[in-house]
């Protein structure tokens, strides 16, 4: 039986729209406060993008190409393209192929696009893995890109759940690993559909007879719905059993980790698993004060900004994870 190869992330990169929303112009929009919005979530401000100037397709590209730069490939070398979104430029077809576009990539290489919301990343990461280890491709473009700010409620009714968003995008080059140990050492997926309406945007649904005339008698059915109390009930429980999943996988212990990068959801959550786990601030990397939930994206943003800022090198043990709406939740164990 022939051995499989481990892939590695050999390049990392972000970007973000240069509108920053501080919580103080949310307060006359949405009735809220700043104190309010910090207290619940972590959050202080956030990005949204500027109509014109950024697209999902273009923002994921603007972050490609930084990952691209630091893997030392061109677009062309990029065999295959897994593509996170929940907020696609457009109904179809979906991101992969326009940001094939965006990078000029004339190679004809197969893009694929994954709707897993916040474990989007993870989901993307490992189905890119798999690629990889079984020698089909050499390299795989990973991003995760999202325009939440177009598609929220921002009156009073919607402040709940309109304050945690933001926009940006994230991607990563995953190449063979030609060091032995070194690169993601295991993937761990799951889903639970029982819950799927607890965290839903749920029209313009396929399901109806005239899509869009229920939508124009329906329009608040076009904003996210979060059961945020079950949510957080359900994330402070699967967060650390995937993350200890990853672990005894791979025989090694919380101890071992040197850089934990959960998805960006709730402040209060990070921190309810940090102490699960009994990591030191160091060991865990945050930045939604900054960005809000940024879905798919967040996980990456968050990788980049951590190898930008030095606060992963060669050889830590990273682990990345994820849970969000379906509900579903992942993890990615890598020595770096």
């Amino acid at each position: 039986m022939a051995t499989l190869r481990q892939s590695y992330i050999a390049g990392v990169g972000h970007y973000v729209p240069s509108r920053v929303v501080t919580n103080a112009e949310l307060e006359p929009m949405m009735n809220t406060s700043d104190a309010w919005i910090q207290e619940r979530t972590g959050i202080q401000e956030r990005r949204w993008f500027e109509e014109g100037k950024d697209t999902t397709a273009n923002m994921g590209a603007n972050a490609a190409r930084k990952a691209l730069e630091m893997a030392g490939v061109t677009p062309d070398d990029v065999q295959l393209i897994v593509f996170a979104t929940l907020s696609p430029d457009y109904f179809f077809p979906g991101s992969g192929v326009l940001l094939q576009r965006e990078l000029g990539m004339k190679n004809n290489a197969p893009a694929l696009d994954v709707r897993n919301q916040c474990s989007g990343f993870i989901y993307a990461l490992s189905v890119a893995d798999q690629f990889i280890r079984t020698g089909m491709y050499d390299t795989v473009l990973v991003v995760g890109s999202e325009i939440h700010s177009s598609g929220l409620d921002k009156t009073p009714e919607g402040r709940g759940v309109s304050v945690i968003f933001g926009d940006g995008a994230g991607a990563v080059v995953l190449r063979p690993s030609t060091d032995e140990g070194r690169g993601i050492l295991s993937t761990h997926l799951h889903a639970q559909g029982e819950h799927a309406e607890e965290l839903i945007v749920k029209e313009p649904g396929s399901n109806r007879a005239d899509r869009l005339q229920y939508v124009l008698d329906n329009p608040q059915e076009l904003y996210p719905y979060m059961n945020g109390q079950n949510v957080f009930k359900h994330a402070v429980v699967r967060f650390p059993q995937v993350i200890k999943e990853a672990l005894d996988q791979n025989g090694l212990a919380s101890t071992d980790i040197d850089m934990l990068i959960p998805h960006q959801a709730n402040l209060r959550i990070t921190q309810y698993v940090q102490q699960k786990m009994g990591l030191s601030d160091d060991k865990v990397f945050s930045n939604i004060q900054r960005y809000g939930n940024t879905t798919a994206a967040s996980v990456p943003i968050a990788l980049s900004e951590a190898v930008q800022e030095g606060k992963i090198k060669r050889g830590d043990l990273v682990c990345l994870a994820a849970f969000g709406s379906g509900f579903t939740w992942a993890s990615a164990l890598i020595k770096w």
